[in-house]
């Protein structure tokens, strides 16, 4: 199962005849951090109409909530989370802010303008994956150098740093999934000689092919 979330805290808005919808996302590992959250925009949004929340917290999506905070049940919430559980995200919360403009949206309405909310706020945040890796260090000659460096290049592995002492030590992290294919890569280019030194594994966010410690 994917492990996806949301990158940065953000908001988007929109007006659906003439009600205010504001969309807030942000990025979250408890329940307790997402209720935080919620009551921080709810402090901020006091005025507001309402302030809609869901979010999913857990690797396995194990906790999901939302409330509809005074509309009609069943036409917030519900649409907020949904939008949530179909791009697969967990650890987000999402809250939804709406000042009532005076025109009724009918529960129609109300479904589609709370799921585009919810769907501009995560579209704004972005949407990275959580893959397990580890930091795994190369230490070879210096004369081996350019052929690592050329053969990181080749396969998009990215060299986070170079260590130079009496040997190169060169740092990647590097998916679960990869390390044995990328250390019998540079075992083959190095003829052997080449030592490996791997770290914990965990959790790293994933942008295109790069790993990060966060984002």
């Amino acid at each position: 199962m994917k492990y996806l979330t949301v990158k940065d805290e953000t908001k988007s808005e929109f007006t659906e005849k003439k009600s205010l919808f504001i969309g807030h996302a942000c990025r979250v590992y408890s329940e307790e951090e997402a209720i935080k959250f919620i009551e921080k925009i709810k402090t901020i949004y006091k005025d507001a109409t309402h302030n809609v929340p869901a979010y999913i917290i857990g690797e396995n999506r194990e906790i999901q909530r939302y409330s509809d905070d005074g509309e009609p049940q069943g036409t917030a919430g519900i649409p907020a989370l949904e939008v949530l559980k179909k791009k697969e995200l967990t650890d987000t919360v999402i809250v939804i802010t709406r000042y009532f403009g005076g025109t009724l949206l009918g529960s129609g309405g109300l479904i589609r303008a709370y799921s585009k909310a919810a769907s501009l706020a995560v579209e704004e945040a972005g949407i990275v994956e959580k893959v397990k890796g580890c930091p795994l260090f190369i230490s070879c000659s210096y004369d081996l150098l350019g052929k690592i460096q050329y053969t990181c290049t080749q396969n998009s592995w990215y060299i986070e740093n170079i260590e130079y002492t009496d040997k190169v030590k060169i740092l990647l992290f590097v998916a679960e999934d990869y390390l044995d294919k990328i250390k019998s890569a540079f075992t083959e280019i190095t003829k052997g000689t080449c030592q490996f030194e791997q770290g914990k594994v965990k959790y790293f966010f994933k942008l295109d092919n790069r790993l990060f410690q966060d984002v």
